[in-house]
């Protein structure tokens, strides 16, 4: 399937000044989880920066969100697998996690662009110290149980909720993560 860049590309719309709009999703940030230095941009990576992916799943006009195991909701997505193509990570951690599928292109909304302080890569293969997390959006189909495999997350509850609701569970996670969702109902 076509990937697609956000709306704001589109002719006739004039660019919008995302970074006033959204304060805290283009906020520099510490991930001290990772040792992770991290900025947001609408500028794409290049591929081979990529490291993981998430996803804002659409069901019509309601978004998937998952519950994991420490009671955090997130949206799908991960850690791209040795060789593996964004599109196959995408395929891939849709199904673990939401027990999803495409329904539709995907359309970039842009990446965390990412600084490591740590000695080595969080995988062999990934690049080092630069990397960066790629957010999309998409239309997916809810059709079946995550498939949780050993040694990933283990998501306890899916859900597809109205953008309010979908904004609310996120704050569990990250407190910019509403302003992502935002965006991307805006470059849909």
């Amino acid at each position: 399937m076509p990937h697609r860049r956000p709306a704001d590309l589109k002719a006739g719309m004039t660019k919008v000044p995302w970074p006033d709009r959204f304060p805290l999703l283009y906020a520099p940030q510490r991930w001290e989880w990772g040792g992770i230095d991290a900025a947001f941009s609408a500028d794409l990576p290049a591929d081979n920066l990529v490291t993981n992916v998430h996803v804002v799943g659409f069901v019509g006009e309601q978004i998937v969100v998952c519950r994991d195991s420490r009671d955090v909701w997130l949206l799908p997505g991960g850690t791209r697998e040795e060789g593996e193509t964004v599109w196959d990570c995408v395929v891939r951690e849709l199904r673990e996690e939401a027990g999803a599928r495409l329904a539709g292109p995907l359309r970039w909304i842009g990446a965390h662009h990412c600084v490591s302080d740590r000695p080595a890569p969080y995988r062999p293969y990934q690049p080092h110290p630069d990397k960066a997390w790629l957010w999309c959006s998409a239309d997916v189909t809810l059709d079946s149980a995550p498939s949780c495999p050993a040694g990933a997350e283990q998501i306890l509850e899916v859900r597809a909720v109205d953008k309010t609701e979908a904004q609310r569970l996120l704050l569990t996670d990250a407190e910019w993560l509403p302003e992502l969702i935002e965006l991307a109902i805006e470059t849909r």
